[in-house]
């Protein structure tokens, strides 16, 4: 589970903090943080040969959709050497017009198209750990566009007072580096917390989009990062992310861990709301001790077999898009992941792109797969935090203007 945060703003401005130069490297480099980038041929990937790579050339254009907007001379991001063989966004851009030129619903072409524009990295972390993945998907919850009945507790919009400063502007070694938090008696203070809001901090604003039914459904509404509200009327609601109060996410899953209340090997998603409701008494207090709390917009006319929103400001892909750390992994970039599906117990290997942040993601090999909407989404999102294998793809060394 993660808080999703999906701001073109955040995303433009760490693009534009990292450093670049196109020259691939010949041999395994280590990059900020100890992750080890080792060039290896598409052969090498876990089940490379069998996924349907024509599914995420689609996920990929829609990424290139934001990509081409930027000026030629942009960082992709990542740090280190991932950022070196990220490049400029000039570098991807014969490679996403490559893209769109592919038919539909080829696996053939579209697998040759990464062989031959792409070479693949093997990830590796000095810690020695194995890549970590976990799953988020849209919850669906019932909702008013009033507080009448049960339906009383809102998903709000960003509040007025929310201030977002970039300490770049203040000193150059804090570049890219974001503070959230409000003016109060002339000082710059942290904003509100979980607890601060719920117990009203925020009412005079009047900040409510809509109400749910049920406070348990906003607590992963809010961890999730979206919702589809089903109204009275049975009209669907979408809601993306807007903003975050700024304090550091706390699973409480984790809390519930140290408390005895779960083992170890029980922590999931249902497992968690299945325990809230267990205990209503103790549940607004154990929800409350993840102090970071998430800001909401309303999506209009958004399609509905569109997913929501992600950090490119793109409709995420189910099983083919993903949330990563932008300190280490480019953002847009395509991953192979192979892991294991945590309820079949069949491999799960994929072609993913990169389109989405979490302040809960956070590591060099830590990866959140956005797994769609519906029942058989969460199922598989609530139980997915699973090790495997992780390879990231960046665009051959070519030559372009300025490089």
């Amino acid at each position: 589970m993660k808080v999703r945060i999906a701001s073109a703003a955040m995303l433009l401005a760490a693009l534009l903090s990292a450093c670049a130069a196109p020259a691939p490297a010949p041999s395994s480099q280590e990059t900020a943080g100890g992750l080890s980038l080792t060039p290896v041929s598409f052969q090498q990937l876990p089940g490379w040969s069998s996924d349907r790579l024509s599914e995420a050339v689609v996920a990929f254009v829609r990424g290139c959709g934001r990509i081409l907007t930027l000026a030629p001379d942009t960082p992709i991001g990542g740090s280190g050497q991932a950022a070196a063989l990220a490049g400029k966004a000039a570098q991807w851009n014969a490679v996403c017009m490559a893209a769109r030129a592919l038919p539909l619903g080829d696996d053939a072409q579209a697998r040759a198209f990464f062989e031959q524009n792409f070479q693949a990295y093997a990830l590796t972390a000095r810690s020695a750990s194995p890549a970590l993945f976990t799953g988020y998907f849209e919850p669906e919850v019932a909702g008013s566009r009033s507080p009448l009945g049960p339906y009383q507790t809102p998903l709000l919009r960003k509040p007025n007072d929310l201030i977002q400063a970039d300490l770049g502007a203040f000193s150059p070694e804090w570049k890219g580096r974001l503070l959230t938090g409000r003016v109060a008696s002339g000082r710059f203070i942290p904003y509100y917390t979980r607890a601060e809001i719920d117990a009203g901090a925020l009412d005079s604003q009047r900040l409510a989009l809509v109400w749910l039914a049920d406070p348990i459904d906003a607590y992963f509404v809010q961890i999730q990062g979206s919702a589809r509200v089903r109204l009275p009327n049975g009209k669907l609601a979408r809601f993306a992310y807007a903003a975050q109060n700024g304090w550091r996410y706390v699973p409480i899953g984790r809390i519930l861990e140290s408390r005895g209340a779960l083992k170890p090997d029980e922590v999931s998603m249902q497992t968690i709301r299945a325990w809230l409701r267990a205990h209503p008494a103790e549940a607004r207090g154990v929800m409350e001790a993840n102090p970071s709390y998430i800001f909401f917009r309303e999506l209009l006319d958004y399609p509905p077999n569109f997913g929501p929103p992600g950090a490119l400001d793109i409709p995420l892909t189910p099983g083919r898009s993903a949330a990563v750390d932008r300190t280490f992994v480019p953002i847009g970039a395509p991953l192979w992941v192979a892991t294991r599906n945590p309820l079949s117990g069949q491999p799960w290997q994929h072609l993913v792109m990169a389109q989405d942040l979490g302040s809960a993601i956070e590591g060099p090999l830590r990866t959140d797969l956005f797994l769609g909407w519906g029942k058989e989404a969460e199922d598989l999102a609530g139980h997915m935090r699973e090790s495997g294998s992780e390879f990231l793809l960046l665009p051959r060394a070519m030559k372009t203007a300025g490089s």
